[in-house]
């Protein structure tokens, strides 16, 4: 007799209950929907301290860490920034007016970008340096950019459909995320299953979203991966949207075994639910030569052992291979100050199942495999070996990759990196390049055209492409294009608080120097080293307190969360 290891019933009531009000959600006028986001909003400042603290406890972190302000900045401060983003937008659409963002341009091929952030003179001031952009698809010109924003808004009769959301165990902003995503972006009520990793966060997220639960807009579960493929096949379910692997999401799709690989091979999915998903993959940091000063290699170390460790090494748009110029003297002592960093960093418990089992895999495929302190770093990979491990599967623990690339000058050398990475990477959700100022410069006009060139959903200028994930603004998700059969990092965007269709990808670009040192190459910015950096000494107030911040803006808080700032 086979042992039910959950309650049918209970949620098939649950999806029963989301179906009879899914038509009510769909129709609800807008102010109604603003409401209820605001009260979530507050509901989420007075639950903040009680997040971070079982998040804290989940993923084994000291209390008096300062890499207890990743919990905050990817916890309650994106999910804060997220509604803030969506009250802007949905406020603009009952009005019947355009979203308020910055200038609006085409690129010489006709592409139209739209300047995303900064969006108000708090961003310019607490983010000075930092800006992002929305690039859409050629459906897209200057004249039609309107009829592209909040289009379930502009249907006169609108039809109500009950969505499932798999919530990933990694970042705990991104299943309330993905949740909001669904229900205002599509119009959809929502039924949230955690992951087995977070399902800590289950009575908070509760709590939060206790007008939608109590209206019969959203249900919250917990449960293995039979409840999962329960909930997947379940005939009240009209749409899926994942964060995970590309491994669970052909399960969902095509099933599994023998059968599954017939199915995929024949593009014959056993699910034919609509399915949007955001999978990860191989992060590439493509470091173009120029002429760097030791402080600059100390720092640029220090960004990029930030996008490999934030988070434990546990995020999908983690750094995992860098990209690093043959003709260029400083690689090697780039290479040194990343050993002498992952040296410097204390250790930290690998909190996510499987990761040492993840690490031996890296290390048992690799000729040139250092321990360090509880890290991998593998060197000198050949970047013609295309089928390599590091190459083509992610590694989703504390593993870092580095290859060398040929090229007779920077635009030479940028051009077959953007090639090695579109063509040999597995993956394309985010890629980010370091480079000099002087040297963007030497390349003028040509260096925006050889970064338009890489295929990947958002695109980082000195500034980890992870740092989209947190600006409201972005659409965030894989390089549109994937078919089901070869779903790369997914299909589909979330975030994206203008609600923008017909997106292409995101560029956010950062300051090459922090403040106050860049102000000796005559650059002002007054980014100090961002919170998100590991190596930031502050990061657990400064994220604390831009989270408060966020709640409620005020020049009364400014004074207290600049000092802090600048004390990282």
């Amino acid at each position: 007799m086979t042992t039910v290891k959950f309650d049918e019933g209970v949620l098939d009531r649950q999806i029963e209950t989301l179906n009879n009000h899914k038509e009510a959600w769909a129709t609800l006028p807008i102010p109604q929907k603003m409401a209820m986001l605001v009260n979530c909003r507050d509901r989420l400042g007075k639950a903040a301290e009680r997040w971070v603290a079982v998040s804290v406890k989940g993923k084994q972190l000291s209390a008096d860490s300062a890499w207890v302000g990743e919990e905050w900045s990817s916890g309650p401060w994106a999910t804060i920034e997220g509604i803030n983003g969506l009250l802007e937008t949905l406020k603009a659409v009952h009005s019947e007016t355009m979203p308020e963002f910055g200038p609006v341009r085409t690129r010489e091929n006709g592409q139209v970008v739209a300047h995303v952030f900064p969006r108000n003179t708090y961003d310019k001031l607490l983010t000075n340096g930092i800006s992002a952009e929305v690039w859409f698809n050629k459906n897209v010109h200057a004249g039609n950019l309107q009829d592209q924003i909040a289009t379930f808004y502009k249907d006169p009769n609108p039809k109500g459909k009950v969505a499932l959301v798999l919530g990933a165990g990694n970042i705990n902003s991104i299943a309330p995320l993905d949740t909001l995503y669904k229900l205002y972006a599509d119009g959809e009520v929502v039924i949230l299953k955690l992951n087995p990793v977070n399902e800590y966060m289950a009575p908070i997220l509760e709590d939060v979203f206790k007008p939608f639960v109590d209206s019969g807009f959203l249900h919250v579960v917990c449960g293995g991966a039979d409840v999962g493929a329960f909930l997947t096949e379940h005939k009240g379910i009209d749409t899926i949207h994942i964060t995970g692997s590309a491994k669970t999401h052909d399960a969902i799709v095509f099933g599994k075994g023998d059968e599954a690989e017939k199915r995929k091979r024949e593009y014959r999915p056993k699910n034919n639910k609509p399915i949007t998903s955001e999978l990860g993959g191989v992060g590439p940091v493509i470091v173009v030569p120029g002429p760097w000063t030791s402080a600059d290699i100390r720092y640029q170390a220090e960004r990029i052992v930030s996008q490999k460790l934030h988070n434990g090494g546990f995020n999908c748009i983690a750094a995992q291979v860098l990209i690093l110029p043959n003709i260029w003297p400083q690689s090697s002592e780039l290479l040194n100050a990343i050993r002498q960093l992952f040296r410097e960093l204390p250790p930290r418990t690998p909190y996510y199942p499987q990761a040492e089992d993840r690490m031996e895999e890296a290390i048992s495929h690799a000729e040139n495999a250092e321990q360090i302190n509880g890290r991998v770093l593998i060197t000198d990979l050949n970047p013609h070996d295309t089928q390599n491990n590091c190459f083509t599967n992610e590694f989703f623990s504390a593993v870092l990759a580095q290859t060398y690339i040929d090229g007779n000058d920077p635009a030479d050398y940028l051009r077959n990196a953007i090639q090695f990475a579109n063509e040999t990477l597995d993956g394309t959700l985010g890629a980010q390049i370091i480079i000099h100022p002087q040297t963007i410069k030497q390349l003028g006009d040509e260096f925006e055209k050889l970064f338009a060139q890489l295929r990947y959903g958002t695109i980082g200028i000195n500034l980890w492409s992870g740092v989209g994930f947190l600006l409201p603004g972005v659409a965030w998700g894989a390089y549109p294009g994937h078919p089901l059969t070869d779903i790369e990092s997914g299909r589909g965007v979330v975030h994206n608080a203008y609600l923008f269709d017909n997106t292409e990808k995101n560029v956010i670009y950062g300051p090459f120097w922090e403040s106050p040192r860049g102000i000796k190459h005559g650059y002002f910015g007054m980014l100090p080293k961002p919170p998100w950096f590991v190596t930031n000494k502050t990061s657990a107030e400064t994220s604390r307190l831009f989270t408060e911040f966020a709640l409620d803006p005020s020049p009364k808080k400014l004074p207290a969360l600049v000092i802090s700032a600048l004390r990282g």
